[in-house]
């Protein structure tokens, strides 16, 4: 009886790394085990369709010898005599016919069907057991993960409680189908030798029948070398059955321990630890931050989306769900193709219209009327127009740029060294804004483009989540619009108030504001751009600030309507104008009934 190795039982419910080490090995014989199995069983399935061939053949030879007769052959002369020669050599193909069959009726049942029983039932238990392994191996780290992140401080004993049973039970049945698999590879040891053994005793039994029928060509030394190897597969199977019975038996001791080798951290109290070792096998479970990678697209984009959300303060919001749906919607309208405006709402800003619309100036109201019909997308900005995110050069970079040098304004326009109109300015404003972003435009004509820029970055700023913004101060005077660095005071842009065509706020978001500059080129013709900025105030502010200095602008050649128009402003106490956040609407005008942000004069 050859020795056989086996995986001792009473080391399954540890489950130790050696434990495991040595399960691999076994897993590698049963695979490699299965691999040969399958080749043996081609060749043996390729000798036995080789022998069903041979039936087939010698009774076709009969059938075909017993034709010769019916041949109506033109010259038959002394065919009588051939023809009872094939008869008998008939009988004879008949008679080999039947032991051929019979030969391959004993391979199919002797030495085919045992190995296809040994790979169906034998190696496919072990498949089906490694995997219910598997599982409960899985099932059992997942709980000890959940167990191992249990807070160790103030922490809740009742969960404590809760995920412990959860560990002992995910151990128990890792320990019931680790046996399970155990008991298995230590039986496929011995089943593997009888499975090689019992076909190939079939098919020699087989041969030696189909000979000894035939011209008795097997010695009986063979038949007693065949019984003997009987005798051995014979033993064989009763140790087997002895060692099925006894790990059955050690199977239900080993299961009747106590509950608490299932429960990790049992003896929590008073554990017994060892401080004298020098070494130690065991599992550590991780905790701490890594690289993540998401497993798709989809997955990659909404992390990222959702991260900045979440760092734009989103949830700080009344609504954060619908601001990140509003978002979300922006960056869907912006990559949808637009054919046509709706109607959208007369907005209660004082945007000005200042070339092909007329105003009427009624009780200190600016009202203008009613365009006939909303252009189309592409009649305000051409299609794929570049939008720049940040044209506005930091101070320190415009300080080093102009040591010794002239700067040129990343605006277009050019920038004297001194500001000597903020000195003698009527109107002196100033906003905190933060640049959003720029690009051309084909038209000045109405507040429209406006919109239309505010929707297309804000869009492209969603979509390709760019949330850096340049802040700077805005200062609104009666004859420019400048941008200064709140640090260094130095100016970042400087605007002709006459250059500025189109001004409007957002109709919903109140503090979007945007305007629209004409600005001559080298060449002779004119560039339209929109400037898109956010204001810690509200954008109506800054569209009544540059309004009131264009009409300053106008009146400025008339002192008599001059000193009316700065009449109408309202003054605090100290004596600075108040800007209104809308125009006033009651017939006496009083304008101190209505707040505003407030303007040296």
């Amino acid at each position: 009886m050859p020795a056989v190795d086996k995986l001792l039982l009473e080391e399954a419910l540890q489950d130790s790394p050696q434990t495991r080490s040595l399960l691999s090995v076994f897993e590698e014989d049963a695979g490699t085990l299965t691999d040969y199995t399958n080749q043996l069983l081609q060749a043996m399935q390729r000798v036995y369709g080789a022998q069903n061939e041979m039936c087939l053949a010698t009774q076709q030879l009969s059938k075909q010898l017993l034709a010769y007769e019916k041949q109506n052959f033109a010259l038959g002369k002394g065919d009588e005599e051939v023809i009872s020669t094939l008869h008998y050599f008939s009988k004879v193909v008949d008679e080999l016919n039947l032991l051929h069959t019979e030969l391959a009726k004993q391979l199919a049942d002797t030495m085919v069907l045992p190995i296809i029983q040994f790979r169906e039932k034998d190696l496919t238990e072990v498949s089906t057991l490694k995997d219910l392994f598997g599982l409960a191996s899985n099932e059992h780290d997942l709980s000890m993960a959940k167990y191992s992140r249990l807070p160790k401080k103030k922490e809740n004993e009742k969960v404590k409680t809760e995920v412990g049973k959860e560990v002992a039970a995910a151990r128990r049945k890792q320990h019931l189908s680790s046996l399970q698999y155990y008991c298995a590879l230590n039986a496929l040891q011995y089943r593997k030798q009888m499975a090689m053994m019992e076909p190939m005793i079939g098919f020699a039994h087989g041969q030696i029948n189909f000979f000894k029928k035939g011209a008795e060509m097997f010695s009986k030394r063979m038949d007693s070398f065949l019984s003997s190897v009987a005798d051995m597969v014979q033993s064989i199977q009763v140790e087997l059955e002895a060692e099925a019975e006894k790990m059955r038996v050690s199977q239900q001791e080993l299961l009747s321990v106590d509950e608490s080798v299932y429960t990790p951290d049992s003896d929590v109290a008073a554990p017994q630890i060892n401080r004298n070792l020098i070494q130690k096998a065991g599992y550590l479970n991780l905790r701490k931050g890594i690289i993540l990678q998401a497993e798709s697209r989809k997955e990659n984009e909404e992390w990222i989306c959702a991260i900045n959300n979440i760092s734009r303060q989103i949830y700080l919001t009344d609504n954060p769900e619908a601001v990140a749906i509003k978002l979300n919607q922006t960056a869907l309208q912006a990559v949808t193709p637009i054919t046509s405006f709706g109607k959208k709402q007369e907005s209660s800003c004082p945007s000005q219209n200042l070339k092909n619309s007329e105003m009427e100036n009624e009780n200190d109201k600016i009202v203008p009327k009613a365009t006939a019909s909303l252009p189309e997308a592409e009649e305000l900005i051409a299609p794929g127009t570049p939008i720049q995110f940040d044209i506005v050069l930091p101070a320190t970079e415009f300080l080093d740029q102009n040591r010794g040098s002239r700067r040129t304004n990343p605006f277009g326009e050019t920038e004297d060294e001194s500001f000597p109109e903020a000195e003698d300015s009527l109107l002196q404003q100033m906003f905190i804004v933060r640049f959003l972003g720029s690009m051309a435009v084909k038209t000045d004509s109405t507040t429209e483009v406006i919109y239309e820029a505010m929707r297309q970055v804000l869009a492209a700023r969603a979509i390709h989540n760019i949330f850096r913004m340049t802040e700077s101060h805005l200062m609104v005077t009666s004859q420019s619009l400048r941008l200064i660095d709140p640090q260094t005071q130095v100016s970042r842009a400087n605007f002709e108030l006459t250059s500025v065509t189109q001004f409007a706020a957002h109709q919903e978001n109140k503090r979007l504001v945007g305007f629209v500059i004409r600005v001559p080129e080298s060449t002779g013709e004119e560039s339209l751009s929109t400037y898109i900025f956010e204001s810690n105030s509200e954008g109506e502010k800054i569209c009544y600030a540059i309004n009131l200095g264009k009409e300053i602008i106008e009146v400025q050649k008339d002192p008599e309507a001059l000193a009316q128009l700065m009449l109408s402003i309202p003054l605090t106490n100290d004596g600075k104008y108040v800007l209104l956040n809308d125009q006033p609407d009651d017939d006496d005008g009083n304008p101190n009934e209505h707040r505003g942000a407030e303007s040296e004069a």
